[in-house]
């Protein structure tokens, strides 16, 4: 079923699989390994950018992108955060936990936040899942922000003024129900759950 949505702001719960399934958890603690065509490093700021063909690869998440910038404090946290070529977007795909299904998105920019476990996507944004081989659930919108500790995603159509990338863009749902015809009558817990975001319920617009 599609679902062509004319709101600024969607939260989506629940949405792509049970409850108990979670980003692949030791993703977060993995060293993060890349390569790249170019290198610099900056100690003082402890940041390094990485240009030109960027593969990213940490336990089953892998990022991909012209540009990338690493910044680490002194606790570890990292935080990448990943430009795409003029024309073109941004990638990411990780795996589900304990399920043959994975996630993945597209975008203009990507940042990546190890220690909260938290991809953000913006300009031209596009979230999947795939079951298997099978795409299963994809979005769309200006800015899609997923957390993969609780695997909420909000997505917002509307860009903030002055943004860069800019432009908003309708958003757009296509779910695909996760239980059979035959099993439809014995469980229906797994259906997604849609919630408006505060933002129309009271906020502004």
């Amino acid at each position: 079923m599609k679902f062509p949505l004319a709101l600024t702001s969607l939260a989506l719960a629940a949405f792509l699989a049970a409850p108990t399934a979670t980003a692949e958890k030791a993703d977060s603690k993995q060293p993060m390994h890349i390569e790249a065509d170019a290198l610099k490093h900056d100690e003082s700021a402890q940041i390094t950018t990485f240009t030109g063909r960027v593969m990213v690869t940490k336990g089953t998440l892998v990022l991909r992108s012209e540009k990338l910038e690493v910044q680490q404090n002194k606790e570890g946290k990292q935080v990448a955060k990943l430009w795409a070529a003029k024309g073109e977007l941004a990638f990411f795909r990780q795996k589900r936990e304990g399920l043959d299904e994975f996630t993945e998105g597209e975008a203009e920019t990507v940042i990546y936040d190890s220690q909260a476990d938290k991809i953000t996507l913006t300009g031209r944004a596009e979230l999947r899942s795939y079951r298997g081989q099978q795409l299963s659930d994809r979005l769309q919108g200006h800015l899609i922000v997923f957390d993969n500790t609780t695997e909420v995603f909000t997505v917002d159509g509307k860009a903030p003024t002055g943004s860069t990338p800019s432009g908003s863009q309708r958003i757009k749902a296509t779910l695909t129900p996760r239980n059979t015809a035959k099993d439809d009558s014995k469980d229906n817990s797994l259906v997604p759950l849609l919630q408006s975001s505060p933002r129309l319920t009271g906020g502004k617009p």
